[in-house]
């Protein structure tokens, strides 16, 4: 992965001690930095979906507006120290995770300025996707790439089988 080449090994002090937390999983520190970073994630995707329930938002709107800046603020925290202790922050900013983490804080920044863009904080689950690195599972991507051409290679057969469905439900509904 992209973000993993850091080059760190010219950063000393409190850049390297916060990058070896941010970046190295194997330590400690950076274990619990990721499972708290992956709790937050869960929480925040909470959050969203329980304010998306119309009585929850009614009772609880301004908790959930308090709760979301300050997943917004801990998340722009964290994105702003991932760029400050790698020596090219360019490797991460423009890395899939990097787009990832900016476009989960925009939304609720973007709502400040253009008023009905609230409805976008949905694309913090996208952060979810960090299960993949924290839990080591990016040797299954090999494997969902294969499923994913295979799909798309099949993908004529996929449409008439569902086409094919699709109209038996119609005729023995109507029946």
């Amino acid at each position: 992965m992209e973000e993993q080449q850091t080059y760190h090994t010219s950063l000393t002090g409190w850049r390297k001690r916060l990058h070896d937390i941010i970046y190295e999983a194997d330590t400690f520190a950076g274990k619990l930095f990721d499972i708290i970073l992956l709790a937050a994630i869960l929480l925040s995707v909470i959050v969203v979906i329980l304010e998306s329930v119309p009585e929850y938002n009614a009772r609880f709107e301004n908790e959930f507006v308090i709760i979301e800046w300050v997943f917004t603020v801990l998340f722009s925290i964290e994105y702003v120290f991932r760029i400050i202790c790698i020596k090219r922050p360019g490797n991460y900013i423009f890395s899939f995770y990097g787009i990832v983490d900016l476009l989960a804080i925009l939304p609720t920044y973007v709502a400040l300025l253009i008023p009905g863009t609230h409805s976008l904080i949905v694309i913090r689950s996208l952060r979810l996707l960090r299960v993949f690195r924290i839990l080591k599972l990016g040797q299954y991507l090999i494997e969902a790439r294969q499923m994913a051409s295979a799909l798309k290679a099949a993908q004529k057969k996929i449409v008439v089988f569902l086409l094919a469905v699709m109209m038996l439900v119609i005729i023995l509904g109507t029946i």
